[in-house]
């Protein structure tokens, strides 16, 4: 399976970031965990106040991984897990008017492509308003890009081999 949990340092640097010395910071957020693999951003988001997150991930295996985790954690509302392709997921939040606060991707290393499909369609999307975040993870030695779009890089954190690019609208 070609899953690779974010690190649990890289992940901490993100909500510490996100949070900024506000633990109330992400009450309420609504999230988008792209290419969600084993749904740990997406699972801690939850623990940090987030109201709803939404999963998407192609592969069976990881969607079933996701669907325990959050059962071992009794996590039973706030959430909904897409098993599918997340341009064609994306395409359908976007027909239903769907605002988030954070988008979290984190396609497969390997899977450079996605990065710039991914980060094109949101850039164009009615799903990415002014105030959202949109954050990639990478490895330090690729970056996707200071514009994508309509989305510019506004800080990008680097730690061991991975790295965390932050986007917003411009």
């Amino acid at each position: 399976m070609d899953v690779r949990p974010t690190a649990d340092r890289l992940r901490e640097s993100l909500f510490n970031v996100l949070a900024a010395g506000n633990p109330e910071a992400l009450a309420g957020s609504v999230w988008l965990d792209l290419y969600a693999g084993t749904g740990a951003v997406g699972i801690e988001a939850i623990s940090r106040g987030a109201s709803q997150i939404y999963f998407v991930e192609s592969s069976s295996a990881a969607v079933k991984i996701i669907r325990e985790n959050l059962a071992s954690l009794s996590i039973t509302t706030g959430f909904e897990v897409v098993h599918g392709d997340v341009l064609k997921a994306l395409r359908r939040f976007d027909a239903q008017s769907l605002t988030v606060d954070f988008i979290f991707l984190d396609p497969p290393y390997r899977s450079k492509q996605a990065y710039g499909e991914t980060l094109e369609f949101l850039g164009k999307s009615s799903l990415v308003s002014a105030s959202t975040l949109v954050i990639t993870e990478h490895q330090k030695k690729f970056d996707p890009g200071e514009m994508m779009g309509f989305l510019q890089r506004v800080r990008r954190l680097v730690q061991g081999e991975g790295g965390l690019s932050l986007y917003r609208r411009t």
